[in-house]
Parts: structure tokens; sequence; C-alpha cells
């Protein structure tokens, strides 16, 4: 049982490993995920993550319920609200995220996919919010981006109604880019992460920010944000780089700086 985590050429890969319970997460294994993520967000050699799950059945079945039933965390808990971030609950990660989704992808597993910024999925992967079935609603960002990702009819339908549906659903509602078989899940997404790595990675997480802020402010104090990154990024190493090797005919080589 674990949250194993590896780093090659600037990929990062967290890999919820716990098949024996469909990779769900209980109060330990949320806090190895947060470690994950913020490791991902501070290590500059890191340009951009993949997030999957161990074995052939489940991305992440969502939280394991039999940990937290009956232990609900004292009310001073709900003032410390830095403790224990995670992509979907309040942690700005601006390299981009990729999400391998090998099987049930429930609950938490979709709230944490809907924090994903690219999505590729098995053709056997199963989708559903189920919260309201068994009594609660989907928390950590669930009933905030399920509204801002899908249209109202079909986000009221996941958060009310609770059913689990198919990678066909999902891909036709928007939810991810790509629907591959099983074994070509990881292949997928691996291609996704080394097209985004190769990228200027200052520019790909000023426009990952500035998309996501977008959804907070107003068009005149966004376009005012994308005026003041726009300036900075001009003045980078990168945006010289990427002059050069476009008039050189290469492929340029991005430094992050």
């Amino acid at each position: 049982m674990s949250i194993d985590f590896s780093v090659s050429d600037g990929i990062a890969t967290i890999t919820i490993n716990r098949p024996e319970r469909r990779n769900a997460l209980d109060a330990e294994h949320y806090a190895l995920l947060s470690a994950a993520w913020r490791q991902v967000r501070d290590d500059d050699a890191i340009r951009v993550a993949i997030v999957t799950g161990a074995g052939d059945q489940a991305f992440c079945a969502g939280a394991d319920i039999k940990s937290f039933i009956g232990a609900p965390p004292g009310l001073s808990a709900l003032m410390r609200t830095q403790d224990g971030q995670l992509l979907n609950r309040g942690l700005e990660v601006w390299k981009p995220v990729v999400a391998a989704v090998n099987g049930y992808c429930l609950g938490g597993g979709m709230t944490l996919l809907l924090a994903t910024d690219l999505r590729v999925c098995a053709d056997t992967a199963l989708f559903g919010l189920s919260e309201v079935q068994r009594g609660v609603f989907p928390a950590n960002g669930g009933t905030q981006r399920v509204a801002q990702q899908l249209p109202h009819a079909i986000a009221m339908e996941m958060l009310l109604i609770g059913d689990k549906f198919d990678a066909a659903t999902a891909q036709r509602w928007g939810l991810v880019n790509q629907v591959v078989s099983a074994s070509q899940v990881m292949e997928a997404a691996l291609a996704y992460a080394r097209r985004l790595a190769a990228n200027a990675p200052l520019a790909v997480q000023a426009a990952k920010e500035l998309a996501v802020r977008s959804r907070d402010v107003d068009l005149a104090a966004g376009l005012r944000m994308e005026q003041l990154f726009l300036r900075i990024l001009q003045e980078s190493d990168d945006v010289q780089e990427g002059t050069q090797a476009f008039a050189e005919r290469r492929p340029p080589v991005f430094q992050g700086r």
C-alpha cells in the first residue's frame, strides 16, 4: 500500500497503489497523495505529472468509506484550511496534469479527475459521483468543478442521481480527451505528457493559471492579468530560445527560465 512517485525526463508519475481496495483512499493515503502533489508543485525539474491507479481494475474508487464512517474530524479541523491540501482541494499546481484512468473512477476518484487537465481512459472505465446514494455529496471540489466543466443538466444528473456511466458516455460529454484500450492507457497518457514537457514550461504554467483563474474574475481583470503575464514572459530566456529555434528551423530546448 502506497502512493508511488517517480520522475523521468521531466514527467512525474503518481500511482495510487492500493489495488486490493480498488485504490480507495484512507487518511494515510490522502496524506501521501498531498505530499506527492506538493513535490510536483515545488520541483522545478518536473514539468508535467501523470496520475493513475495500480492494477487493472481501478483508477480510484474514491474515499475508503469504512475508514471514515463514525470518525468525523473535530470541528476545529474546519479552521485548518491549509491542512492536507490536494490537487482537487485548494492546492495550486500550475504544471499540467494528465489522468490515466485504467478502470473504476468513482466518488473521490472523479473529483480528482475533474482537477486534472488532460484525460485518457480505458474503454472499460466506469465513472460516477455516487455520494448522494450514501448520504453525503461529492466534496473536494466535486460540486464545484462538475458544474463548471459540464452542461448544467448533465452535471445535475451526475450530482443528484449518482448513477455510473461508461467511457463512451464520458467522451460524449467531453469529460475525457481519449478512450483507448486498457493496454494503451499509459502509452497515450505518456504521449500527452511528452508533448506537454517539450513546450516552454513557464508559458504552459502561465496559460493554465490564467485559464483556471478566469473562472473567478471578470473579463477586464482577466485581460489585464494576461498582459502582465505576457510582459513578464517576454523577459525570459525561453522566449529568446523559442524565437531563435523558429528562425533556425529546429526544435527549441526550453530551460524554464
